[in-house]
């Protein structure tokens, strides 16, 4: 089955210590996926002089599994259910579940 979360969605942690947090999907990989300001993680990084790296203690984001984020319909402000209409030419689209308006422009 396809993802029915694609990068650029503006999406709602549903469950996990970011419970609440919005944000925009950066990418995804398979079934996880990493949002803007959400499960900041601290690294320790090396200088990379030819990178342009300076090195030091780095936060990042870190991928969250899909399951525990949901698609934010603008109107409601909150996290709603995505389903499939397929249009006359069989393109498909993706439509909130409870009021049926479209998720992509």
């Amino acid at each position: 089955m396809a993802n029915r979360i694609k990068k650029g969605d503006q999406v709602v942690v549903i469950a996990g210590k970011d419970k609440g947090k919005q944000g925009e999907v950066i990418k995804v990989d398979g079934d996880r996926v990493v949002v803007s300001n959400v499960n900041l993680v601290k690294r320790h990084t090396k200088p990379n002089p030819q990178a342009g790296i300076a090195g030091g203690v780095v936060e990042r984001e870190a991928s969250i599994h899909i399951s525990n984020v949901m698609p934010l319909n603008p109107a409601t402000g909150k996290g709603e259910r995505i389903g499939y209409k397929v249009l006359e030419d069989g393109r498909k689209l993706r439509v909130f579940r409870s009021s049926g308006e479209a998720l992509d422009a």
